[in-house]
């Protein structure tokens, strides 16, 4: 039984294919969690900035 040529580009379109669907997905996740750590800084950032304001506050008030 011979398998004809276009069968085999076919086969090696889905493997191509499949490789950079998993080559794309790896970068997007990278991407994201860079994204996500970035964005937690800022708001460990905020939430510190917050703190030190209530403490200024709550020595200038006496309590």
């Amino acid at each position: 039984m011979d398998i004809p040529f276009w069968m085999y580009l076919v086969v090696m379109g889905i493997v191509f294919s499949a490789f950079m669907v998993y080559k794309t997905g790896k970068e997007e996740r990278q991407m994201e969690d860079e994204i996500i750590e970035r964005e937690g800084e800022v708001y460990m950032q905020r939430l510190e900035q917050e703190r030190e304001e209530k403490r200024t506050t709550e020595k200038s008030m006496g309590v």
